[in-house]
Parts: C-alpha cells; sequence; structure tokens
C-alpha cells in the first residue's frame, strides 16, 4: 500500500475528529478570500465599463462645477448635471477646428427612473447601437429605448409614456406632452442600454410647457472627440477660459474617481490579506496542537510499518485539505456577495455588475491562499516526519 493511500485517509480521519476547529479554520480562510474575490469582480467590471462608456469621448463641456460630476452625469448618467450651456455657445464650440465631433446632450427628465437623453444620431454611432424593432425617430417626441430600459419596463413600438422631472418616479410627470416610442435598441453591454433617447428639440418641446416659459435654447454637455491628439494640449484651457463653461477630460476623471477609492479598497484588500494570514496561523497551530496530541497514534503507526514518508504526507495533507474547502467556499462566497452587490448597484445606480464572471486575478489569488495552506502544515509535517519512534512514545 503506497504512503498517499494511506495518508489520505488517515488526514480526512483526523480533520473530522476536530470538526469545530476545521470548520473554524475554513471559513476564516474563505472569508478572506470571499472579500478579496468580491472586490476584484466589483472593481474590475466598473472599470470595464467606464472605459467602454468613455471610449471615443476626448472631452466633455459643460456648466461650471465639479468636472468629476459633469463626467459621471454626461458620460455615465450616475449623476445630477451641473447645470445647462447656451445653444449658441455650444454651436460655437462643436465649430472649433479642434473639433472633429460635437454631441449634444440635453439631460433633465425620466421614466421609471430610466433618463431621458436629447441628442442626435452620432450618439447612437458612438456606442455601435443599432435598432433591434421599429425605426429611427423622425419627428419631435418620438424615442428609442435601451435594450435594458426595454427589458425592465415592457416599453414596445407604438406605446407613449409621459417622463417625469429628475432621476425618480416621484417628479412631476410632462402627460400633456408624451413621448411615443418608435424603436427597441440592441443591447450593446454600454450606457445606452440604459438610456431612453430622442431628439434635442423633444426635449426642449417637453419643457416649452406653459409651466416652463420659453427662453433661450439649452443643452445640458457637449462630447467632444478631437480632431488632432495636438487639441488636448490647449483645447480644454480654452474651453475654461470662458465664463460660464468648463472642460472635462474623461480619462483623468475616472482615474481621479478611482484614486480617491484606493484607499478604501486598499485598506478593504488589507483586512482581506490579514484574515487570510490569520487562518494561516488558525492552521499553523491547529495542526501543531493536533501532533501533540496524536504522538502516541504516530508512534503507533510508525511501530505497525509507517514510513516517515506517510506520516509526513498525513499532516501535509491536513492543511491542504483546509486550503483547498477555504477556497471552494471563498471563492463561492465572493461570487455570491458580488452577484448581490451588482444587484442592489443595479436597483440604485442602473449599472449592472455580476457575480458569473471570472477574472485571472482569481488564479493568483487562489495560489496565494493554497501556498498559505500548504506552508502552514509543512513544519508540523518535518516535525512528524523527524521525530523516531522512541522520541514518540517517550513524549506520548
Amino acid at each position: 500500500m503506497s504512503a498517499l493511500s494511506t495518508a489520505l485517509p488517515l488526514a480526512f480521519a483526523y480533520l473530522r475528529e476536530r470538526l469545530l476547529g476545521t470548520l473554524l479554520n475554513i471559513f476564516l480562510l474563505a472569508l478572506g478570500i470571499a472579500t478579496m474575490v468580491a472586490l476584484l469582480l466589483t472593481l474590475s467590471q466598473a472599470e470595464a465599463r467606464m472605459d467602454r462608456d468613455a471610449a471615443g469621448i476626448d472631452l466633455v463641456v459643460g456648466a461650471k462645477g465639479s468636472p468629476l460630476q459633469l463626467v459621471l452625469s454626461s458620460v455615465f448618467q450616475v449623476d445630477i448635471p451641473t447645470g445647462n450651456i447656451s445653444l449658441a455657445e455650444a454651436d460655437r464650440i462643436s465649430a472649433e477646428p479642434a473639433v472633429r465631433r460635437a454631441i449634444p446632450l440635453a439631460l433633465g427628465d425620466s421614466f421609471r427612473a430610466f433618463r431621458l437623453v436629447g441628442t442626435t444620431p452620432d450618439y447612437l454611432d458612438l456606442y455601435g447601437a443599432a435598432i433591434a424593432t421599429g425605426r429611427m425617430w423622425g419627428r419631435p417626441m418620438e424615442v428609442l429605448v435601451g435594450a435594458e430600459v426595454a427589458a425592465r419596463t415592457g416599453l414596445v413600438p407604438g406605446q407613449q409614456f409621459a417622463g417625469t422631472h429628475g432621476l425618480t418616479d416621484g417628479g412631476g410627470a410632462h402627460a400633456r406632452q408624451p413621448f411615443e416610442v418608435v424603436g427597441i435598441l440592441k443591447s450593446t453591454g454600454a450606457v445606452i442600454d440604459r438610456l431612453i433617447v430622442t431628439r434635442v428639440d423633444s426635449i426642449w418641446s417637453v419643457h416649452n410647457e406653459p409651466e416652463h416659459p420659453t427662453g433661450e435654447k439649452e443643452i445640458t454637455a457637449l462630447l467632444i472627440q478631437y480632431s488632432t491628439p495636438l487639441a488636448a494640449a490647449t483645447f480644454p484651457r480654452q474651453v475654461n477660459a470662458v465664463s460660464g463653461l468648463q472642460a472635462a477630460a474623461p480619462a483623468m476623471e475616472i482615474a481621479r474617481l478611482f484614486a480617491l477609492l484606493g484607499v478604501g479598497v486598499t485598506a478593504l484588500k488589507l483586512f482581506a490579506g490579514i484574515m487570510m494570514l490569520c487562518a494561516g496561523l488558525g492552521i499553523f497551530t491547529g495542526l501543531m496542537n493536533a501532533l501533540d496530541d496524536r504522538r502516541a497514534d504516530l508512534a503507533l503507526l510508525r511501530v505497525l510499518g509507517a514510513g516517515r514518508g506517510t506520516v509526513f504526507l498525513t499532516i501535509l495533507i491536513q492543511g491542504f485539505a483546509l486550503g483547498v474547502a477555504g477556497v471552494i467556499l471563498g471563492l463561492l462566497l465572493g461570487h455570491a456577495g458580488a452577484e448581490w452587490i451588482g444587484t442592489t448597484v443595479a436597483q440604485v445606480h442602473r449599472v449592472q455588475l455580476t457575480g458569473l464572471t471570472w477574472v485571472n486575478a482569481e488564479f493568483l489569488m487562489i495560489g496565494a491562499a493554497l501556498i498559505l495552506a500548504l506552508a502552514a502544515g509543512l513544519f508540523p509535517a518535518w516535525r512528524a516526519y523527524r521525530d523516531s519512534v522512541p522520541e514518540l512514545l517517550g513524549r506520548a
């Protein structure tokens, strides 16, 4: 009989004998892994979605205020706009030689917390959006509905609805100016899936009701694509020099946002790492105590013919088995936690995150956890291997 075939059942028998300690060590290791996994999944998906939503947008021009708020509201559609800018100013900026394409956005209203965006067909081209059913808008008050909006609200071509002020269902409804759905967009995986898009003059028409006096036409922001890379060095300063306007680069604001989040994320990762180290120490302490308690058993094994290698493997397998169990449980808890976070965030911010995915960094974390478990069992295993039968009997 090989050393491994003898060591395996012995190792699991010893683990069952100390079931409470075994379960506590597994849970502590799993908790650290789960925290790390949930962070990895959430951050990687959030960063990937932000990069995808901001792709092709070099600059956002809007009203003075927080540049991060301007980017969040105009690119990612998750914040309140900083204000409006006049259409005349927007047209002047769009005509600048540094601008290859300028996409206007008119925000302010929503339907069942999904934002209505007044824009041009260029906005659809920006995200490669195509019509799944229906047709393109042709007249004011006709809208295209993003794939996620259609799935969650049940809107279909031919149906009418009234928009509401702001991003909540509690705002006043524009019942006298209903929108008509003329098309449903195919899913793109980008922010446009969560939007209802229409012509800019549809938004103006809604807000020219009697209770909204007609004034100078305004939009919320411009999404700018440069005509040349050199424009990035001078054009933002040129815009910021104009009273009432500001320019914000999505790439810079995303980097700043993750830098702001970095301290908290680092602290959580450190906490998860400490939990994993504590689990490793728990495994080490448990195996050392078990070794002291089982010297008589080990001596009997040696007398019955078990070699040093069998004893070594018995202890080492226990540490590795605890590591494998902790990794499996930790992965399950981490992915379940990321799915729960995604469901919660989706309900509040309409941002889709899921635990039903995998990131390559998880392989490194799994390897680190298994190495930690093996290292925790290595010294007790070596100590058991080193002891002779007389020494074991003398200490038993």
